[in-house]
């Protein structure tokens, strides 16, 4: 009978809104490799710091920190950088994370401790917090995420009320400030409580904001493909 090595907890890294994002999962056999493509959510940052996480938690700070590290990059929207995170256990368990930038090449190498030398009952532990919280981790999870794509539609939509600012009439705009209060109301009493707020209920007003805005959003699109075509001369 030959007896395999094993992962005894989930690693990965954290991601914008302080989750973690699993790399290689619990029970995977040794030695692995595995690895994603993540991207900046702020415009012009310069950096990403890659925050090496173990555990079964959804939220980073409910599980352990293995390490920390930081890859430059040339500033630019968000949106636009494309770091690949790779994950590598060899043979004697020792965690290798690699950072490239995928339009420069560059690259930093880390050498964590050890990822499979753990604590039996420290590894009980962590897997029994994550049954007994997982449905508060999963509602958790599911604000983050929702909240983090609200705060997008916000701004996308706030910026088209001004770049169209003589182009759409008063009713129409009353419309979509009443569409954008009510999400950033939800938003903002969600950041204040002491719990997640209710996803759903921002789901629901994100679809009616996205419903209200349509007509901005391709008002918007026709603007910007008139400005392609009048820098490439192609429109007067």
């Amino acid at each position: 009978m030959l007896l395999l090595d094993v992962t005894p907890l989930s690693l990965g890294i954290e991601t914008f809104g302080g989750l973690m994002n699993v790399i290689i999962p619990r029970n995977s056999t040794i030695p692995v490799k595995a690895g994603e493509v993540f991207t900046t959510a702020v415009d012009n940052q310069r950096s990403m710091l890659i925050h090496v996480l173990q555990g079964e938690r959804e939220r980073a700070s409910d599980n352990w920190s293995l390490g920390r590290f930081t890859l430059d990059f040339e500033s630019a929207p968000k949106g636009t950088p494309r770091v690949g995170v790779q994950f590598e256990i060899d043979a004697n368990g020792i965690l290798h994370v690699l950072a490239r930038d995928l339009k420069t090449a560059k690259q930093k190498v880390v050498k964590i401790k050890s990822a499979v030398d753990v604590d039996d009952a420290e590894v009980q532990k962590m897997v029994d917090e994550s049954v007994e919280h997982a449905f508060e981790d999963l509602r958790a999870r599911q604000w983050i995420e929702t909240a983090l794509r609200a705060r997008q539609t916000i701004a996308a939509a706030r910026k088209g009320l001004v770049e169209c600012v003589g182009e759409i009439d008063a009713d129409y705009r009353t419309k979509v400030e009443q569409a954008l209060k009510t999400v950033e109301n939800l938003v903002a009493d969600g950041e204040a409580a002491t719990q997640p707020g209710d996803a759903a209920k921002l789901k629901a007003a994100l679809t009616a904001l996205d419903e209200v805005t349509q007509p901005l959003a391709d008002l918007m699109m026709d603007k910007a493909m008139e400005a392609q075509l009048r820098k490439r001369g192609l429109v007067k």
